[in-house]
């Protein structure tokens, strides 16, 4: 006799999944273009600078783990993988650095 963990109907979860995934992106994205922007506005300055560039950062690191993300639950068939423990710290940690950072040049 199988298990409920057997009989898994994924059903439309890997989509949603995605699409949030890509959703999270475009927000990330915001931020930083929003960064830069009021770097570029508001007079460059070091500090300024290295926080924009810091942003940028953060924001390809989210992008990388986001793309990768995305590919795994765009696998035709099968299972797609759990999100393991080191790629949502990193989502995480650099969701709220971005947030950080682009507070820190808009006040």
């Amino acid at each position: 006799m199988s298990g409920p963990a057997d009989e898994r109907d994924p059903g439309l979860q890997p989509e949603r999944t995605r699409l949030a995934w890509r959703r999270t992106t475009l927000a990330c994205t915001v931020a930083a273009v929003l960064a830069v922007r009021s770097t570029l506005r508001g007079g460059l300055s070091t500090a300024s600078a290295l926080t924009c560039a810091l942003c940028c950062l953060l924001w390809l690191g989210f992008l990388l783990v986001a793309h990768h993300r995305i590919r795994t639950l765009s696998t035709p068939g099968g299972r797609p993988h759990t999100l393991t423990a080191h790629q949502a710290t990193a989502a995480t940690l650099c969701t709220m650095a971005l947030a950080v950072c682009a507070t820190t040049l808009v006040f």
